[in-house]
């Protein structure tokens, strides 16, 4: 593959597209999807291209089959590799029709829940950059900042996992910027959110109910307990429909009966699981009951 022209626009400095053939794209494409799933078209040579150079160079590599080589065998660079060509875009409230029909018919059954001295666990897999994980916590929390106060009391613990270690740390920070937020109800900024210099963070006792944790889905999971809530939302689209069937079926094995899972919109559940969960909206579905 001579990508000289396809790249004039998109050259990375110190790494020549003449070192970037389809074998190497290819290469590329099959330890990633090993390693996280994520299935890389032909269309995609360019984004590999712009995303892996500047690890070559880093690396001190000469030739993208000299970095392939390396990232086999030293599992570092090859994460680096893996998070590099994660995509990670996600805002606050994305898809509000989910955080809407979590407030309207998931937080009453949780906070009686909670109420009664019952625990409740949510997880947000796929959290990238802490947008969702927070979206769910200021909904679940809600407007009444009492009301609110009171369940962060509670046995209220909501799990947030990413393979990418680097969006992670700012999900972990919960800092973003006044255009980033700009789409929040005014009441939930003022019960949840505080000002830190021209930045707009999560509040710390907000935070304390969140546990981050860097995890590839493909992987084992360390998680015992069953959930009530589970986001994965937009992760999918990049899986092959076996992988997609797999995690589905292990996403509803981790809900309690009549927990609920939210998926991306342009996402389906499919497979074997489907027998065991019911479509209550939009890529919303049920767990049925035992």
């Amino acid at each position: 593959m001579n990508l000289t022209a396809a790249f004039a626009d998109g050259r990375v400095p110190g790494v020549s597209p003449d070192v970037y053939s389809d074998a190497d794209f290819r290469a590329i494409s099959d330890l990633i999807y090993a390693e996280s799933g994520n299935v890389l078209p032909k269309g995609k040579a360019l984004l590999v291209y712009s995303r892996i150079a500047p690890l070559v160079r880093k690396a001190g590599k000469q030739t993208f089959a000299d970095f392939i080589e390396l990232i086999r065998h030293d599992p570092e660079q090859r994460k680096g590799a893996v998070d590099a060509l994660t995509t990670n875009h996600t805002f606050f409230f994305r898809e509000g029709h989910h955080f809407r029909h979590f407030a309207e018919h998931v937080r009453p059954h949780l906070i009686q829940q909670l109420e009664s001295g019952a625990r409740a666990r949510l997880w947000s897999a796929g959290c990238s950059s802490g947008e969702e994980t927070w979206s769910l916590v200021l909904t679940l929390l809600g407007e009444d900042r009492a009301e609110g106060l009171r369940l962060l009391k509670r046995d209220l613990v909501l799990l947030a996992s990413d393979l990418a270690a680097h969006v992670l740390r700012k999900a972990i920070a919960a800092t973003y910027t006044a255009s980033e937020i700009r789409d929040l109800p005014p009441k939930l900024k003022a019960n949840w959110l505080k000002q830190t210099g021209d930045s707009i963070a999560v509040n710390e006792e907000t935070r304390g109910i969140v546990r981050f944790r860097e995890l590839n889905l493909l992987g084992d999971w360390p998680m015992r307990q069953q959930f009530d809530v589970i986001f994965c939302r937009n992760v999918m689209i990049y899986f092959d429909s076996e992988t997609k069937e797999r995690l589905i079926g292990r996403f509803v094995d981790q809900l309690k009966p009549g927990g609920y899972l939210y998926i991306g919109h342009s996402e389906r559940a499919s497979g074997p699981a489907m027998k065991q969960i019911e479509c209550v909206g939009p890529t919303i579905y049920r767990k049925k009951a035992a």
